[in-house]
């Protein structure tokens, strides 16, 4: 028996081009952007929000009832009110500082949320600024209360993620033959080819997996009692995570040669920092005596 090599070869690129998988195209899911009501359109985005910070306060309300909580409903009712704030206001003035620049030439923009988006670090910032304001109003210490803060915030995170899929925007860079599930996503920028849904990819680390971990540390361990671990390891855990998929994420259209010429995306310099302030409280907390009922509590 005898084998002609050209007939082989043939038969194996035959094999192997029918063992590749046909991308998947974001268009065929049948996802839509919002909810029509003829005269306007409920984006995702803005219902994924809302769910996120009702279901953050929801949550908070819950875990004040825990001995040792730092705070009251009425502080609970005043931080949703502030971090609102902060998480839009913030979110927006940061996609303009490190994404969007150009929005400051026309400020009315800035109002445009459906332009451009929302940062997260711009939010983390705002939010940070809205618990210091309100720790500072009522005599609270900001660590335990961001202790609180820290497990409820990955809600938002989940649901935020999966709306920027469901819009089919913030989409990763190219994938290789060797991803079955990626996905041709319908923007002119991204083209014809097969990318990363890097938008599930966040989702799951930043807020499915980020909330798993903060959640157990909260009701299954003794993490709250230790001012500034809880918080710390949200921000190390998010900034660790971010960096990560940054490598799957397209970096934005107007910061691709600032990608390029630094070799790391607008995302991932902005999560150094994060590690940083993360491993420092969440050491530093190691470190120090926890509080328990009945004994003093260290400064913060």
């Amino acid at each position: 028996m005898s084998f002609h090599l050209p007939a082989l070869s043939a038969l194996l690129m035959a094999a192997a081009s029918s063992a590749v998988r046909a991308p998947i195209y974001w268009e065929d899911l049948g996802l839509t952007r919002g909810i029509n009501l003829g005269f306007f359109t409920i984006r995702w985005y803005s219902l994924a929000y809302l769910v996120g910070i009702v279901l953050g306060y929801l949550h908070l309300s819950r875990m004040i009832r825990r001995p040792g909580s730092p705070l009251a409903q009425r502080h609970v009712d005043d931080l949703f009110f502030w971090c609102t704030l902060g998480i839009i206001g913030g979110g927006r003035l940061g996609y303009a500082i490190f994404y969007g620049p150009q929005l400051f030439d026309h400020p009315l923009d800035l109002l445009k949320l459906w332009q451009g988006g929302m940062s997260f670090h711009g939010g983390f910032i705002g939010v940070g600024l809205a618990i210091g304001y309100v720790c500072w109003r009522n005599g609270l210490s900001f660590l335990r209360v961001a202790d609180y803060i820290a497990p409820c915030a990955p809600f938002g995170l989940f649901f935020g993620r999966l709306a920027n899929f469901v819009n089919g925007e913030l989409w990763g860079r190219v994938a290789g033959a060797d991803v079955p599930w990626a996905m041709v996503f319908p923007d002119r920028d991204a083209g014809p080819l097969p990318r990363h849904p890097s938008q599930l990819y966040e989702a799951g680390l930043e807020g499915l997996a980020l909330g798993l971990i903060m959640l157990v540390l909260f009701w299954a361990t003794k993490a709250r009692w230790r001012p500034g671990l809880m918080m710390g390891t949200f921000v190390l855990g998010y900034g660790c995570a971010r960096f990560t998929v940054e490598y799957f994420r397209e970096p934005d259209v107007q910061l691709a040669e600032f990608a390029a010429r630094t070799g790391l995306s607008m995302g991932q310099w902005l999560c150094v920092p994060m590690i940083l302030i993360g491993l420092f409280f969440a050491g530093r907390a190691l470190l120090r005596p926890s509080v328990q009922p009945g004994r003093a509590m260290p400064p913060a």
